[in-house]
């Protein structure tokens, strides 16, 4: 886990980058500051690994921050203001986010700073070996070392792709683990389960209903992708399971 600090004087805007950090499953939010100088007490007693860090803040600018802290930590510029990117990338930051910010974007900078502070093995799955045919479920990493969670593949609504992470969405949880879309695919029995879009599987059993391309599972809106169309239509205009 990287260990963040978001440091803004408008507390509003850190509970922004708050909020995102909590959401990013390899980020830790280990504090929140509209001061400047308590966040570099902070920094310099080793606390912090990642800082997303304002410009424009009083008594100390973001600008003063980077050059001060000496690079002991990773910083994420965000801010309204454009014109200080250059500088900013000067002083090694590792991204530059102009507010408002989204948090696709922000996940893409906190996926840099994961590449820096703490890549990710390749060779490591997060999901194990799909269990003999005749199971019912899988196994699924959690967040920690040894955590695997029990999964009935009839509680599965359908599992999300997001670059090498995938979240798996039941009726009641939703779980984040390290993964490639296309690995658990593999793992997955067709059926129920259809992979209908580059960034989308779902059980087939638990659609409500197919409007055009989208389809709808609970509350979820599920597109399905040109590459995958042909296919899946086919099942359902057979309105049989296929495999």
């Amino acid at each position: 886990m990287i260990r963040c600090l978001a440091v803004d004087d408008e507390s509003y805007a850190s509970d922004i980058i708050s909020a995102f950090i909590n959401k990013t499953p390899f980020l830790e939010l280990v504090g929140t500051t509209t001061n400047a100088f308590e966040a570099l007490n902070m920094v310099q007693e080793g606390k912090v690994d990642l800082v997303f860090l304002d410009i424009q803040m009083p008594e100390l600018t973001g600008i003063q921050f980077l050059k001060i802290c000496g690079g002991k930590c990773k910083v994420i510029l965000t801010t309204a203001y454009p014109e200080y990117a250059l500088e900013g990338f000067e002083l090694d930051v590792v991204d530059y986010l102009l507010k408002p910010i989204s948090y696709e974007r922000f996940y893409k900078a906190a996926q840099k700073a994961q590449q820096i502070l703490a890549p990710v093995p390749t060779a490591q799955p997060e999901v194990i070996q799909q269990p003999a045919p005749g199971n019912d479920f899988i196994f699924i990493k959690g967040d920690t070392k040894n955590k695997f969670i029990k999964v009935n593949y009839d509680d599965i609504l359908y599992i999300e792709g997001l670059k090498n992470y995938v979240s798996v969405y039941t009726a009641t949880q939703r779980i984040i683990t390290y993964q490639a879309l296309r690995e658990l695919e593999t793992q997955l029995p067709k059926p129920p389960f259809y992979r209908i879009h580059k960034s989308y599987i779902i059980s087939i059993e638990k659609i409500k209903m197919i409007d055009g391309n989208t389809v709808f599972i609970n509350d979820e809106a599920i597109p399905v992708g040109e590459t995958y169309k042909e296919e899946f239509f086919k099942v359902v205009r057979e309105g049989k399971k296929q495999g």
